[in-house]
């Protein structure tokens, strides 16, 4: 009898093949806990307060860079001033807040040893924590605007230490949020201000990156700015960045895994163009599974290490993306096709309700992504969390998509069981057929089973690595407290799993070429007779797979029962 090799394959290859995977999902979780580095990794740098230099022309500002360190480690067009509140830098007529520029050099040195950015790192973010000193004749406004000047450059080794070009400016308004405790509300404390987040770049592309940004108040009768945000003593620069070792050994899985896959999928699909059918469903299915994961694996990190692609970040979203909506479409349609009930199935209009949920929670990922990442590309000083209601908004999206997330798991896990329930349902009629069919229905079952076990598995890690990804993400943003450890172990360990279960499925639904001749046997008896007797000639035809899977057919023959 023809069909899958799921159906077909040995117990002893079987076993062979479960093992082989399993020792693959463990080097997985291996290679990320015990070689790469973490995933991101985070500095503190300290503005250095630079007093304008009066001798330079109007709107010095945008015209000049104030660097901190510069030739031989002197500043240029800085005067470094070490505090804004000593007597001397208040008595001092020169140092007003339009001419103070906070510069940030990074990345900082460390131990007397110049340290710059490696191509590797992919990406780079800042977000801004401002110190702010408690004066009782200096109130803070109940969440008063901060605007800011602010511009990024970038220069490399080979170019002059004064040499930065443009990345990008603005001038750009974040709402402050400070509090302090009542037994803290004593001259020279801190208030406790949340994070702003200040730029975010796609591609970590040059050595050497340098922030100046300033804090205009008006002058004359203009409209007033930046009043009500405090005593401002310092302001830090928080930058995060991909590690480059931990992108080392991502790129290595993806540059493994991609021609696996490729190479499978086409030996999977070859092998179904040889049958005398059409393609059935979940065969399509399956290659879309297969095209999506190639998508995802593709390495187009290496580009980076020559081309500068600011797009990177958006692009791997919605790489990421499209693999979520086929490998949730797959989920659907893999259980509805084991469903085995009264409901005809085997189109996708069949199941255009469960396609519509997650196309729609896709396409409001890809709108929600386009609104930040994609504004990004031109402004990356833009941010949807600086304003109240883009906050909420986020907050409200990342709620509902971890909720939504969990309850598609749910209702998968109901698909699941459903299927299961069925399956042991019609199980009851095994004892009435011959011995060779009873052994063969036992073993499908039993594969059956350990297959659906690992799809919920696959289904539960991946729905937790999105929930923490989400969360991981915006805690910076928020600036909420969460004790949250997104290690590199679990990265790799769920991504090789989605590799490792598509590398499974292609195996086991491919066509198996095996056929078996009808084996003498007992007369049937007068209910198998029956059973056998609405089955047409294609459907037990020894050498002709009319069906991709047995288990479906044994389903159907004993719900005529």
């Amino acid at each position: 009898m023809g069909g899958t090799i799921l159906e077909n394959l040995s117990g002893r290859k079987l076993a062979v093949l479960v093992c082989f995977v399993l020792l693959c999902q463990i080097a997985c979780f291996l290679i990320g806990g015990c070689i790469a580095p973490a995933p991101s990794n985070v500095e503190n740098v300290l503005g250095t307060k630079c007093l304008v230099d009066t001798s330079l022309p109007p709107g010095t500002f945008h015209e000049h860079w104030h660097i901190p360190r510069g030739r031989d480690r002197r500043p240029i067009n800085c005067h470094p001033i070490n505090n804004l509140n000593s007597p001397e830098a208040v008595a001092d007529e020169r140092i007003t807040p339009n001419k103070i520029v906070f510069a940030f050099q990074i990345p900082n040195p460390k131990v007397n040893h110049v340290l710059d950015y490696s191509r590797w790192m992919q990406n780079l973010i800042g977000v801004l924590h401002i110190e702010v000193l408690y004066k009782e004749n200096i109130p803070i406004a109940e969440k008063p605007i901060l605007s800011l000047d602010v511009k990024l450059g970038y220069r490399n080794k080979w170019d002059p230490d004064d040499k930065y070009m443009l990345i990008a400016k603005s001038t750009e308004k974040r709402y402050m949020s400070c509090t302090i405790e009542e037994k803290r509300k004593i001259e020279g404390y801190q208030y406790d201000c949340d994070l702003l987040p200040l730029f975010e770049l796609g591609s970590l592309h040059h050595d050497f990156y340098l922030i100046n940004l300033r804090l205009p108040v008006s002058e004359s009768n203009k409209e007033p700015i930046n009043e009500g945000i405090g005593q401002i003593e310092d302001i830090n620069v928080v930058v995060i960045n991909q590690n480059g070792g931990f992108t080392k050994v991502w790129v290595s899985l993806k540059t493994v895994f991609f021609p696996v896959i490729i190479g499978l999928m086409i030996w999977f699909w070859h092998r179904i163009l040889l049958l005398p059918r059409p393609p059935a469903l979940l065969e399509k299915m399956l290659l879309i599974l297969g095209i999506a994961l190639s998508v995802l694996n593709l390495p187009l990190e290496f580009l980076t290490l020559w081309v500068e692609l600011p797009f990177m970040l958006l692009l791997s979203d919605i790489r990421q993306g499209f693999f979520y909506a086929a490998l949730l479409s797959f989920w659907l349609i893999f259980c509805g096709e084991h469903l085995m009930d009264e409901v005809a199935r085997g189109r996708v209009r069949s199941y255009w309700k469960h396609l519509s949920a997650v196309g729609f929670g896709c396409l409001c990922l890809f709108i929600f992504d386009m609104c930040e990442r994609g504004v990004q590309l031109k402004n990356p000083f833009y941010s949807i969390w600086v304003t109240d209601l883009g906050t909420n908004l986020a907050l409200v999206f990342i709620i509902l998509a971890a909720l939504s997330a969990s309850l598609y798991f749910v209702f998968l896990c109901y698909m699941v069981f459903q299927v299961v329930r069925n399956i042991s349902y019609k199980r009851t009629t095994l004892p009435t057929m011959s011995s060779t069919r009873r052994l063969f229905y036992e073993g499908i079952i039993y594969r059956f089973n350990f297959l659906m076990l690992a799809t919920l598995l696959c289904a539960a890690m991946t729905v937790i690595s999105y929930i923490i990804g989400q969360v991981s993400e915006g805690h910076w943003k928020w600036d909420e407290d969460m004790k949250l450890e997104y290690t590199s172990a679990f990265l790799t360990g769920v991504y090789g799993m989605w590799n490792l279960y598509v590398f499974t499925l292609l195996i086991l639904y491919a066509p198996s070429h095996k056929s078996y001749p009808p084996a003498p046997e007992r007369p049937p008896s007068s209910q198998e007779e029956v059973e056998f007797s609405r089955l047409t000639t294609s459907d037990i035809s020894p050498t002709e797979p009319s069906e991709m899977s047995s288990l479906t057919e044994f389903a159907r023959k004993a719900a005529l029962d």
